[in-house]
Parts: structure tokens; C-alpha cells; sequence
């Protein structure tokens, strides 16, 4: 049984995440990959005037949260809201969107970029095309179901996709982002030790894993964005962080780690 706070027990379709994350040390790709600087590289010169935030001349990073909503979820959006920072939500939809169709809307309605994180949180390269189907497909139409609109991101759980899984999300159009930045949340409830964790592998360009799901990372937030901002970050979502490129669908983001 897995625990967000003392007492507080988690739902089943969330068993798979004990594992999650960090798995990917990055090694469970076998996609090529895109990183967010090159993303911005091959966009149009036209382009860059709309980007909302010139990455290429400030420091960004990017902040995003798994496998929620979650009971947390509430208290974390009011935190962004207070510090004045966009997030990236990659949604669970079974026993999650589901659940909390009232936080997803808050989601959108207050800037952040809504994402697909699979329904089940099944491992997409142990299922057939179909399976990996139904895993977006279900929580794509349950989103745009609350919010109007179907996410354009999705995050394959534990990070692991193929050319199969990226054939899938490109006819769904949807574009993999995976991470750089993972503070094993899923591993502690000691909120300074999450913190000093992603502080610990900051970088720019970077993009930061969370859980919103459990006890210990929503408390850990306001430290993190308090001392990232006080070393010259800018937060912005995903696909601030491409701009002026555009995620493309099928395609695999994957920021480089600094040297």
C-alpha cells in the first residue's frame, strides 16, 4: 500500500509509479530524441517574434507534475498562482481525471498545459497498438471532455516508448516529453530532501519531474521555485520551452543534461 501522508491511502491504478520515474536515467528510450534547443533551432526565423518567453536569451526551465490530479492538486495551484509560475500537468485518466474533472478545468482555465499521461499508467511498450491506443486515446477524449480541448503532450510512464509507441502518438497527435530533472518522489515524503534534489540537477533547458500524488513534493514546491528564480530561472511550460518550435507529434523531447 502506498501512502501520500500518513494515513491517506493511494488507488490502485497508481501501483505501477513505485517503480516510475526515475527509471529513465533515462534509459528506457530507444526513440531518437529532440532536445528543446533544437526544437527551437529548426523553427521558422518568423516565428520567434510570437514566442511567448525568448529561451535563447533567458535561462528556462520547466516544471511539470505526473499522475495526478490528485488531493494535493488544489493546494499546488494555488502555490503556482501565488509565485506567478506555469506548469506542465501530465494527467492520469483512470481514478484521476476521472475523479477530479472539477481540478483538470482549474488546470486549463489558469494557464497551465494540460498533458496526457496514459489512463492506467500501463507500460506502452509491453502493449500491442491497439493497447497503446486505448491508453491516450481514453484519456485524451476525457480531457477534451472537460476542457474543450485535446492535449498536443504526452508523457509514456517510466519514460519507456518505441518507434511502435511513437507511430501510436503520432497518429493521435501527440508529442513525448520525457525529463531531465527527477527528485524520486515517488521514493520519500521528506519535502527538503525533494527539494534539494532538484536543485541539486538544475540546468537550463531542463525539465523537472514531480508527482503531485504524493505527501512529500507539493510542500517541497515553493522552496524549489523560491531558489530556482533566485538563480536567475525563468519557468515556463513545455511548450514555452520549445518556442518558437512546435512539438511535433511522434517525436520524443528529451532535454540534455549539463556537463
Amino acid at each position: 500500500m502506498f501512502r501520500t501522508k500518513p494515513g491517506r491511502r493511494r488507488g490502485p491504478a497508481l501501483a505501477l509509479l513505485a517503480a516510475t520515474s526515475l527509471i529513465l536515467t533515462l534509459g528506457g528510450c530507444s526513440a531518437d530524441t529532440v532536445t528543446p534547443g533544437e526544437a527551437r533551432d529548426n523553427a521558422k526565423a518568423a516565428d520567434a517574434a510570437r514566442a511567448p518567453v525568448d529561451c535563447t536569451k533567458v535561462k528556462c526551465i520547466a516544471l511539470t507534475f505526473d499522475a495526478g490530479p490528485g488531493e494535493d492538486t488544489p493546494h499546488l495551484l494555488d502555490i503556482l498562482k501565488e509565485k506567478k509560475v506555469p506548469a506542465t500537468f501530465f494527467l492520469l485518466g483512470k481514478k484521476h481525471v476521472d475523479r477530479y474533472p472539477e481540478v483538470v478545468k482549474r488546470i486549463a482555465d489558469e494557464g497551465h498545459e494540460v498533458a496526457n499521461h496514459t489512463w492506467s499508467h500501463r507500460i506502452l511498450t509491453d502493449l500491442d497498438a491497439a493497447e497503446v491506443r486505448d491508453e491516450l486515446s481514453r484519456t485524451q477524449d476525457a480531457i477534451a471532455k472537460i476542457t474543450g480541448r485535446k492535449p498536443t503532450l504526452m508523457r509514456p510512464p517510466q519514460g519507456r516508448t518505441d518507434e511502435a509507441v511513437s507511430d501510436v502518438a503520432r497518429e493521435l497527435g501527440l508529442a513525448q516529453v520525457l525529463w531531465s530533472i527527477t527528485a524520486k518522489d515517488y521514493s520519500t515524503e521528506d519535502s527538503a530532501l525533494i527539494r534539494q534534489r532538484v536543485l541539486d540537477q538544475a540546468h537550463g533547458d531542463g525539465i523537472i519531474l514531480l508527482h503531485d500524488i504524493y505527501g512529500g513534493t507539493v510542500p517541497a514546491v515553493p522552496g524549489i521555485i523560491d531558489e530556482l528564480k533566485r538563480r536567475g530561472y525563468t519557468f515556463v511550460t513545455v511548450p514555452q520551452l520549445l518556442a518558437p518550435g512546435k512539438a511535433e507529434p511522434g517525436v520524443v523531447y528529451r532535454p540534455e543534461k549539463d556537463d
